[in-house]
């Protein structure tokens, strides 16, 4: 093979090379995403909570993890990370069920115990149905927690649903600028399926906010949750846990800095202190 074809023939493979790249990210986005996902529909044994099943509009079936409140007390709707499983939580549970508050996990559809097939149409209305089934159940308000991808369920839901306030932990500002960072060779703004504009919702929140990042997050850096910070509505506050990243964020301080959130929360009145570091 001459010179002149080489030059012809590799720009061409560079070419077939970039598409084929392309097309594989595209198609398996979604088991990017949502890597907790499994096929089997039995949950994972649990050392906490009771089992709740709780149905869809559109028909599907969420398990989740449910420890009641005592009579007045709060209760706390969880949103878990993309790769997590709702029986990671029962030191959660018994610290919030000290003070009598309650909790609420929930397996999104396509996780462990639930049915269907994880997409952001899908996890917004799981979002939906949980807080309407925790709602009857409870009786009591509401506080919404979400962490990483399950951040933007409790924006979602806390922008539709009475929740006294939120709390976002390792929140993004987008999941689709999330993959511009990942991928800045890729027209990721036209090929992402789940976009998660948090952005774009957040100012439907007006209820008390707490968010939560820890500042070396390698996974959801800490722009994109100031960014989501600075763009949301008063009241809130910010706390940034040094030397925590991500996989890391849950220790002590934080327990303590979501218990003590939620009891000054009580009757939604409350307005939090301002942005402030964690040493």
């Amino acid at each position: 093979m001459n010179a002149t074809k080489l030059l012809l023939i590799l720009p061409l493979l560079a070419v077939f090379a970039y598409i084929l790249l392309l097309g594989l990210t595209y198609l398996s986005q979604r088991a990017l995403l949502y890597p907790g996902a499994s096929a089997t529909l039995a949950p994972v044994r649990a050392s906490w909570g009771q089992n709740v099943y709780i149905q869809t509009p559109d028909g599907e079936t969420l398990h989740g993890l449910y420890s009641q409140s005592e009579p007045g007390q709060p209760s706390v709707l969880f949103f878990l990370g993309n790769a997590d499983r709702v029986s990671n939580y029962g030191f959660l549970a018994q610290a919030l069920a000290a003070r009598g508050i309650g909790l609420l996990a929930l397996s999104y559809r396509g996780y462990p115990g639930s049915t269907g097939t994880p997409s952001e149409r899908g996890l917004l209305i799981d979002g939906i149905a949980a807080f309407d089934w925790l709602a009857a159940h409870s009786g009591n308000e509401i506080v919404v927690l979400g962490q990483s991808l399950g951040s933007g369920v409790a924006v979602n839901t806390a922008g539709q649903r009475p929740a006294v306030a939120v709390i976002l932990a390792s929140a993004y500002l987008s999941v689709v600028s999330l993959a511009q960072t990942y991928y800045p060779f890729f027209p990721v703004a036209l090929l992402t399926k789940d976009p998660f504009r948090s952005d774009l919702k957040i100012a439907k929140v007006r209820q008390p906010k707490l968010f939560i990042h820890g500042r070396h997050d390698a996974i959801i850096p800490l722009s994109s949750g100031e960014a989501l910070y600075q763009i949301a509505t008063e009241p809130k506050e910010m706390i940034i846990y040094d030397g925590l990243g991500h996989n890391d964020l849950w220790d002590v301080r934080m327990v303590d800095d979501i218990i003590g959130f939620v009891q000054s929360q009580k009757g939604g009145t409350a307005a939090p202190p301002p942005r402030r570091d964690r040493n």
